[in-house]
This record gives structure tokens, sequence and C-alpha cells, in this order.
């Protein structure tokens, strides 16, 4: 049959070819059996289709036939006209998509029944969840635990070095408290160290040279003002003699340019001591409390021959005791001459020990003074 003659065939035929006249099989098939087209066999899915001009079957198979009720390649549809064939008699046309849609089912046909998994395949994944959570969980408690060990083990050390450091400082404290200490007790020494020209400056200003008649000598300030004003001086009864001798009262004290009256108020013959007042007013030079030692260094100051403000260093060589008629008298090498009687001696406190008196005849380094202690005691104005 030609393929003209197949096509109209298709066209006019009353229902699909059976298998065997669409392969192009020997014979008139009689028609089809009056009644509906038998559909696919419940619970069977679709195949899918072949590419076009390949069949599914072996080579020299005949082959498969449609399922019933499927249009032939070329033949009519459900919803169209019938469609022509290009692959001539003889071929196996693949089956078109089933009017059921995506889901390979023809009409009336039921899907196959979904097996459920078993029950152990659904709860292992849950399972090993849970294993891994727990892993994960006590993975972190270990982690925490041992940065809390760590973070105590740091704050156990911090609290090790800050008491370290705290008695560190606490020594450093002690040592520099002792240090304070020590340098004080050196600027004490340095202060009480002998200087004759800090003593010599401290001094002066209360040192006067005294002319008395055609006699000269030496006086200072010493103690409180006077009770009528005015300033308290000593001096030796020998400087004042001549003009006590005279019934006069009046002498003068000489400072550089400067000239100032004072009054004979007593002396001490004995003693060879004076007691003069003036109503000028001067700094009162401080008597020593205590007697002077062997060895102890001392500043004369004076006005030996009318030279005012002079200053000689020494020390003193013995404390004389009162014997007989003999006062009292402190022995020193400092160098005196005539002009320094009257004037005081002076510690390394700045403090008046004696009042300078004589010197040996016929002898270096023997000077004599009169211990300030007798005259504070004789004329009471120390």
């Amino acid at each position: 049959m030609a393929v003209g003659d197949g096509l109209s065939e298709v066209r006019g035929g009353s229902g699909i070819d059976p298998p065997d006249a669409v392969r192009g099989g020997p014979g008139p098939t009689p028609g089809p059996t009056p009644g509906p087209t038998p559909g696919p066999t419940p619970g069977t899915t679709w195949s899918p289709p072949l590419q076009p001009g390949r069949s599914s079957a072996a080579p020299g198979a005949p082959a498969a036939a449609a399922p019933p009720g499927a249009p032939a390649y070329g033949g009519p549809t459900a919803s169209g006209p019938t469609q022509p064939s290009v692959l001539g008699p003889g071929v196996a046309p693949p089956f078109m998509p089933p009017p059921g849609g995506p889901t390979g089912l023809w009409p009336g046909a039921q899907p196959a029944p979904v097996q459920p998994a078993p029950a152990s395949a659904s709860r292992r994944p849950g399972r090993f969840g849970r294993v891994a959570v727990l892993l994960v969980v006590a993975a972190l408690l270990v982690v925490t635990g041992v940065q809390a060990y760590q973070i105590h083990q740091l704050t156990d050390r911090l609290a090790d070095t800050d008491r370290r450091l705290g008695a560190e400082q606490q020594e450093s404290q002690t040592r520099l408290d002792g240090l304070e200490a020590r340098a004080t007790d050196l600027e004490v020494e340095i202060g009480a160290a002998f200087d004759p020209e800090a003593i010599a400056a401290a001094v002066l200003p209360s040192v006067f040279r005294v002319r008395a008649g055609q006699h000269t000598g030496s006086a200072f300030a010493v103690g409180e003002p006077a009770a009528s004003g005015g300033t308290n001086l000593f001096t030796n009864f020998h400087v004042v003699e001549e003009v006590w001798e005279e019934g006069d009262r009046r002498v003068f004290l000489e400072r550089t340019d400067q000239r100032f009256p004072a009054t004979i108020v007593e002396v001490d013959e004995d003693n060879d001591l004076a007691h003069l007042q003036t109503t000028s007013t001067f700094t009162g030079l401080v008597a020593a409390p205590a007697a002077v030692k062997s060895g102890q260094q001392i500043v004369v100051v004076g006005a030996p021959l009318g030279l005012e403000d002079s200053v000689t260093t020494g020390v003193v060589s013995a404390f004389r005791e009162s014997k007989g008629s003999d006062p009292s008298a402190i022995q020193f090498d400092a160098p005196i001459n005539p002009g320094n009687s009257g004037g005081p001696v002076i510690n390394g406190e700045r403090q008046v020990v004696g009042i300078a008196t004589a010197k040996a005849r016929d002898a270096e380094g023997i000077g004599l003074a009169v211990p300030i202690a007798t005259a504070c005691d004789g004329f009471e104005i120390c």
C-alpha cells in the first residue's frame, strides 16, 4: 500500500487501526469491535517516548504495539486532526504523551501505591543529629572549663604580682624614708660643722670697738634687750678702768663710720668684767649653756690694735679652774693682741663661750678668756 493510500485509510476510518495494520502486516484486518476502547491496565505507568525514527525492540524483532487507545503516529488524536506520518510504512512511531498529563497515566489508570520508607531509616538521621549536638555541647563545655581554669590561673598570678609589687614598694618607701632621715642628720651635722666664715657673718653685727678715754678694746651685745630699752653689752674692766676711776661713765661704741654712746652700768674688778648699756638696739648673742671642752674649735672676734671686725680661729687648749685668787679661765690658742680684750669667743654653734681677756707675755698661742657663765651669773643679763 502506498503512503498516500495509508493516509487516506487512516483519515477515513472510524477508529484506530489495530497494530497489524499499522505495521503493514498481511491481509486486511477486520474493524474494531463496537463498544468502548479499553484503556490501559490499572496500576501501570506510561513508558517514556522514544526518539523519532528509533524503536525499543531488538534488531529484527517486530515493533511493539501501542497501548489500546493510544493514537498512532500520524493518526487521529483526541484533540485534533490526524497528523501525517513521516516514517513510512513498516516503521513503528514513538508513542505520544498520554492524555493524562505529566503523571504518565491514562485516564482511569491508578498510580502505583507509594511504599512508605522503613521506620529505622526515618529515625536514623534524627539520632545522628542528637549525637552530633551532644558532642558539640560536650566540646563547648570542655573548652569553657579549660578557659575558666586558665583565667583562674591568670588571676592568681596577677594577685601574686600585685602582692610582690606592694611589698617592693613598701620596701622602697622604707629605704627612701631612711635616706631622708640620713640626709636630715647629715644636714644637721653639716650645719653644726665648724665654719668660721658663717660664724663671723652671724656675730660681727653684734661686736663693736670700744673707745674709753685713751684706751680701746672690744665689746659685744648679749642677751635680751635692756629693761629700760636699748642693748646690754659685755667688755673687760681693764678696757674702761681709766674712765671708771675718773668717775666718768660714758664710753663710745664704734663700728665702721658709726658711733653710739654707751654707759658703764657696773663692773666686776675681780673677774675683769664690765656691764655696758646703750640706747641703740642691736641683736644680742646667745651664751653657751655648757662649759667648753678641750679641743673644741672657736672663733675670736674683736678689734686688735683698733682694727675692728677682726677674726681669728683656734681651739680650746684647756679649761682652767680657779685657784686661790685666780678666777676660772679658758685657755685657747687663737692669736689675740691688744684691742681684742672684751671681744667674744664663739663656738661652732655660734654661741658665746667666753670673753677674751689677755695673752701670755713672751709666749705664742696662749690666750685667756673669762667663762661666759661667770659674766652671766655676776650681772644677770644673759
